[in-house]
């Protein structure tokens, strides 16, 4: 049994990690200022499912001391908290530096100074490659594809932080690395594409897939920015909570490493020229969507190259199409959760 203390654990993906951890019989701590949608629905489950075997604390990662308090004796901090959406960062750049750069750099000092040094796991992102104008792609019927990668992009592809959101977590990126090398701190980046799954509350400018369904299954106008032929790898979460427990069960085997992290070249969707017929099926109706200008920066295809993950014995297991239906199920089970969305 470990102590784990999970940053943002009333999120989507610090849910259920909390939730796997707990089943396991772990001992954790969940740190989550409640301030993002959906975060107290999340939070209220976990009460309900675990009858309050897990420790919480209400704090922001802005707060040095809190975090310092919460990290203090513990075996692991996963690091989630996050501003996560690029227009909202184009909007309140110093709350996002705030969040995402700094917050990230108090969990790291509160590891190094705590009595134990704890494992730090932080979820970075594929928005540290940039746009990546230099990489050749081709447009076909209903995606666009790379010309010159067919197992994706590899984590030596140069950095180029592309908008708020871009630097502040590319910061928080390499400082996670940058402490193992300097203070020995066991420390793990994983650079998620795509991450999907039950208990995400999807906005227009992140979780866009589960974004897609709550819209579709309210009635609601899907907006699409660009052509709709951007592609992603898509990663179900509970494919991602399995990297986090190879790093947990073994940090030597991945302390100061940087892993690309998704569905990879097998697991890839164009985000609603090949969504929009399952959403129909699933609708039960022809889905529609309003066509808006490209966003800047918007890669028209992110791929993890996932060679190097897979080295440390983690692979994918659920397709798109598979993940899709699973989650338009547990949308519709909690359709309450969602019933003044927009």
């Amino acid at each position: 049994m470990k102590k784990v203390l999970i940053t943002g654990g009333a999120g989507f993906i610090g849910c259920n990690y909390a939730a796997r951890l707990l089943q396991a019989g772990h001992e954790v701590t969940i740190l989550d200022n409640l301030s993002r949608r959906g975060a107290a629905s999340n939070l209220e489950w976990l009460e309900k499912s675990f009858e309050g075997g897990f420790a919480f604390v209400r704090a922001d990662v802005r707060d040095a001391d809190a975090l310092l308090l919460a990290i203090d004796g513990q075996d692991a901090v996963v690091h989630l908290a996050a501003q996560v959406a690029v227009t909202s960062s184009v909007t309140n750049p110093r709350d996002d530096f705030e969040i995402n750069a700094l917050g990230t750099f108090n969990v790291l000092e509160g590891a190094r100074l705590s009595r134990q040094q704890p494992l730090v796991i932080y979820a970075s992102t594929n928005k540290v490659y940039g746009g990546m104008e230099q990489v050749r792609v081709v447009e076909g019927d209903t995606r666009w594809e790379y010309a010159d990668l067919p197992l994706g992009l590899p984590e030596t592809q140069p950095l180029d932080f592309h908008s708020p959101y871009g630097c502040s977590k590319g910061a928080g990126d390499q400082y996670v690395r940058d402490f193992s090398r300097i203070y020995g701190l066991s420390t793990v980046v994983f650079r998620q594409s795509c991450v999907y799954g039950p208990h995400q509350f999807g906005i227009e400018d992140q979780g866009w897939l589960a974004h897609f369904v709550i819209a579709a299954l309210g009635g609601r106008s899907i907006k699409i920015y660009g052509d709709g032929k951007q592609v992603r790898d898509m990663l179900w979460v509970e494919d991602l909570l399995v990297a986090f427990d190879l790093a947990l069960d073994d940090p030597e085997q991945v302390a100061g490493k940087v892993f690309n992290i998704g569905g990879g070249p097998d697991f890839t969707l164009a985000v609603w020229q090949e969504v929009q017929p399952s959403l129909s099926e699933l609708s039960g109706r022809e889905m529609e969507a309003v066509y808006y200008d490209w966003r800047p920066g918007d890669q028209k295809v992110y791929i993890s190259d996932i060679r190097a993950v897979k080295q440390i014995g983690w692979q994918p297991t659920v397709d798109p199409y598979t993940g899709l239906r699973l989650l338009w199920q547990w949308v519709n089970e909690n359709a309450d959760l969602f019933a003044d969305y927009s």
